[in-house]
């Protein structure tokens, strides 16, 4: 058991992972919450990827956070096109599980949703997020500007302190500008906990606060 997880938390090499496929999933374009859609070009509007863990309960924290105009689940990071759930399950992609947040910076900021993420994963375990192992539950955020880039730095560094005031060791989550391609994953992952209220959710924080923008 011990050396198939380990497998699991190491990313492929880049000749070595899954081909994918040139087709894009099947997508049935509407939340399953307010019916906006989950694909298209969201003029007007900004867009950030979080990796948590497992997608299902990433996504259920944004969804209902005013200001986000929708959300949707998918794998980025790694190196297989339009890969499969099964497919990222297996090691052999280099995808993380991520929420694809697409909100109004009018209306909520990317430090709102930065304390949102920080809050509710523990961004020190590596490829893996409580009992979940993998590379694809590796912690993540994506990031569609420089702006954006340069918050989610700093926001990182001065979550370390609190955190490393409260005994935990150093930050493992991989920021990254520009953000990588975000390749859908299949309908039924979408909005999984709206679909399937009493499913699977394994995320937790630590219980540590991230004061952003309170910290000198």
């Amino acid at each position: 058991m011990f050396g198939i997880g380990a497998y699991k938390q190491r990313m492929p090499q880049p000749n070595k992972a899954l081909p994918g496929r040139s087709s894009e999933m099947p997508l049935h374009n509407a939340h399953h919450i307010h019916g906006r859609p989950l694909r298209g070009d969201f003029a007007g509007l900004s867009r950030v990827q979080f990796g948590m863990g497992c997608f299902w309960g990433a996504e259920r924290k944004f969804w209902s956070i005013p200001g986000v105009d929708t959300t949707a689940v998918g794998y980025a990071g790694g190196y297989t096109p339009n890969a499969t759930y099964r497919e990222v399950c297996s090691g052999e992609t280099g995808h993380a599980e991520v929420v694809l947040v697409v909100y109004d910076e009018a209306k909520v900021s990317f430090d709102d949703l930065l304390k949102v993420f920080w809050e509710n994963h523990d961004p020190t375990q590596g490829m893996r997020q409580g009992n979940d192992a993998g590379t694809q539950y590796r912690s993540a955020i994506y990031c569609e500007t420089q702006a954006q880039y340069d918050a989610a730095v700093a926001s990182r560094d001065a979550y370390q302190r609190r955190l490393s005031e409260a005994g935990y060791g150093e930050i493992t989550t991989e920021i990254v500008f520009p953000a990588p391609t975000f390749y859908y994953a299949e309908d039924d992952h979408q909005q999984y906990l709206s679909k399937n209220p009493h499913g699977y959710c394994g995320l937790g924080g630590t219980g540590v606060s991230c004061q952003i923008g309170l910290e000198a």
